[in-house]
């Protein structure tokens, strides 16, 4: 049937992404003030309808990728790009879909133009009538009073955004929005520089990447592209540069950081301890010049230093160890926060326990670094104190570069095209997105199992090939 084909999937999903966009308009993360004619709260009735529509959109998008991933595993040869661009293009004008993160981004802008101490106070330190106050205004609860975790480069970027359309909510978040599609750009070079126009399917085609970095417009794309061009440079010899690239990552995002022992074993693998040492040292000596100088020279200071932790206090139920830390806490003392904390830290250790595994292998020569990279921040996710679905892709992405159509990646896509529906349009997490989401992530774990995609590489771990050794 049509329907299956390359041409189908690209119009299924380029509907299912327009129906996703047009429900926004009625059950977006619709901002509180200054949202104009279009962007406003809706009466009850048109926001279920909008929330349907979407949901229904959504469903449309999630089939038509798995299906041309299929196609695209078993040989078919089609302008990717062109798909892209028919699954972009409907969301580019939307509300903002699925979280109210960009209001805190433009609002953490308006505070540094403003002379606020980012790091020190949140976005209800902006009163009425400030710059920004009306993106303050719709900032989600947890978040109002909450200091930025995020590097200075970052937000210089959203300060520049606030100054160039005066903080008017709607032009802002466009703005924020221009930004999320340069870090699209940038993943698309990075991705095919690694050698795989099918890895896009995995790394930017997912829906997960297009509702929640296109469409949500998370500062977590940026820090992606960054951090994998960097990789890409390293895997090239130029690793210095990569590691500049990887600073000004880690001056969106943190976890970046975590690429630079990967880099560090792409330059000491096949040395002797004069190797090593540079490995270990070097790229992270290039980066903290990177983030030291970013911090002096945006006027932002070193608060993102102490600001690492405070996303660790809001509770999110994808954290398993925040989840069996306060079950067990309620269960045995009756008091789960210190219970919750000590898990917290027991999953942080074991994450970098992994990380250091993965590390070693990779510098063995077992593992592909590249892959291993992708490996660590997955699992750093799935052991963090606080997790979004949108933090699947740090690892997600990087996998797709290398390792697609392996069974690592399969598993990575059924959790992708499950953690879609953990969130509403609103940016809610109601029960019944984990229904669904639990719904699809069974199904999709059954049809990994019984189907393979075929013998692409990262099918195992030690079969896959170390790319990053000599380039």
């Amino acid at each position: 049937m049509w329907v299956f084909s390359a041409s189908g999937c690209r119009w299924l999903g380029a509907g299912g992404a327009l129906a996703v966009a047009v429900g926004g308009y009625a059950a977006g993360t619709l901002p509180v003030l200054g949202g104009g004619p279009l962007w406003q709260p809706r009466g009850s009735a048109l926001t279920v309808a909008g929330a349907v529509l979407a949901y229904l959109g959504l469903t449309l998008l999630v089939a038509a990728w798995w299906r041309y991933g299929v196609l695209l595993a078993r040989g078919l040869r089609d302008g990717v790009l062109a798909t892209l661009a028919c699954w972009t293009a409907p969301l580019l004008l939307a509300p903002p879909l699925h979280s109210a993160d960009v209001y805190s981004y433009i609002a953490q802008g308006a505070m540094v133009l403003s002379g606020h101490d980012v790091y020190g106070a949140g976005p209800s330190v902006l009163a009425p009538g400030d710059l920004g106050a009306d993106a303050a205004a719709s900032v989600g609860g947890n978040w109002t009073d909450t200091p930025a975790p995020y590097g200075p480069a970052f937000l210089l970027l959203a300060a520049a955004v606030v100054k160039a359309t005066g903080g008017a909510v709607v032009p802002a978040v466009l703005g924020m929005r221009l930004i999320a599609l340069g870090a699209l750009a940038l993943i698309v070079w990075a991705v095919r520089g690694f050698g795989g126009g099918g890895a896009l399917w995995l790394a930017v085609l997912n829906p997960l990447f297009l509702i929640h970095v296109v469409g949500g417009m998370h500062n977590d794309g940026l820090m992606i592209g960054l951090m994998l061009g960097g990789v890409l440079l390293a895997t090239r010899g130029r690793w210095v540069l990569g590691s500049v690239l990887v600073g000004f990552a880690m001056m969106v995002k943190s976890p970046a950081a975590v690429a630079l022992l990967f880099i560090g074993v792409m330059v000491a693998r096949g040395g002797g301890v004069r190797a090593l040492v540079k490995g270990l040292v070097l790229p992270g000596t290039v980066a903290g010049a990177v983030a030291a100088g970013a911090s002096v020279l945006a006027g932002t200071g070193f608060g993102w230093v102490r600001t690492q932790s405070v996303a660790g206090a809001i509770h999110t139920p994808l954290s398993v160890t925040s989840d069996l830390g306060l079950g067990l806490g309620v269960l045995l003392t009756g008091e789960p926060d210190p219970v919750r904390g000590v898990f917290q830290k027991l999953g942080l250790a074991l994450a970098l326990a992994v990380i250091a595994a993965l590390a070693w292998r990779s510098y063995r020569g077992r593992l592909d670094p590249v892959l291993g990279l992708g490996l660590s921040l997955a699992a750093l996710v799935v052991l963090s104190p606080m997790v979004q679905p949108w933090y699947l892709l740090w690892g997600t992405v990087v996998v797709a570069a290398v390792a697609w159509r392996g069974r690592v990646g399969q598993v990575l896509a059924v959790l992708s095209a499950a953690l879609v529906y953990e969130t509403q349009p609103s940016g809610h997490t109601p029960w019944y997105g984990f229904v669904l989401a639990g719904v699809v992530l069974v199904a999709g774990l059954v049809w990994v199992r019984r189907s393979s995609w075929g013998s692409g590489a990262g099918g195992a771990l030690e079969d896959a090939a170390p790319v990053g050794a000599g380039r």
